[in-house]
């Protein structure tokens, strides 16, 4: 079985506060997804927030997780089903899907939840709705705080 950290860069970045509180632990798992070939975006999105994020919930692997987020591409920001590729978009490099973070609370829970025995599971139903050969994965730590609130 092919688990994420084979697809992975790590990107390590500093932390102001030296460290210290949750986010000086935290991992998060970021994913860019593109739906596998031949289904509409409307059955992709379905799909992940109503048949995989409850599976993700409901799995041994899931419990490491202290937070799931499914970020979903606008239906209406698709081509028209009236467009040269059907409606379904281009296959080029910039047609994703979505993005989806995990956040864990340290590396040890993100390697214990791939090592849970039903992550077999939840990674095979990536199959389903993904187009698993683009899938790019990346591991972060606590951000680096650019800006936070409105420039005056």
């Amino acid at each position: 079985m092919v688990v994420p950290t084979r697809h992975m860069a790590l990107v390590t970045c500093a932390n102001p506060a030296g460290g210290r509180g949750i986010l000086g632990r935290m991992i998060k798992l970021t994913c860019i997804l593109r739906r596998k070939p031949g289904m509409s975006p409307a059955q992709f999105h379905a799909y992940w927030r109503d048949v995989h994020g409850p599976l993700v919930l409901g799995t041994k692997s899931g419990s490491h997780v202290l937070r799931y987020e499914q970020h979903h591409r606008p239906l209406d920001d698709y081509p028209a089903p009236s467009a040269p590729d059907g409606g379904g978009g281009a296959a080029g490099a910039g047609d994703y899907d979505g993005v989806t973070e995990q956040w864990f609370a340290s590396m040890d829970e993100y390697r214990a939840h791939v090592a849970e025995e039903d992550f077999a599971t939840v990674w095979a139903d990536l199959q389903n709705f993904l187009d698993v050969e683009h899938l790019a994965f990346v591991l972060t730590e606590a951000p680096v705080i650019v800006m936070d609130g409105p420039r005056h």
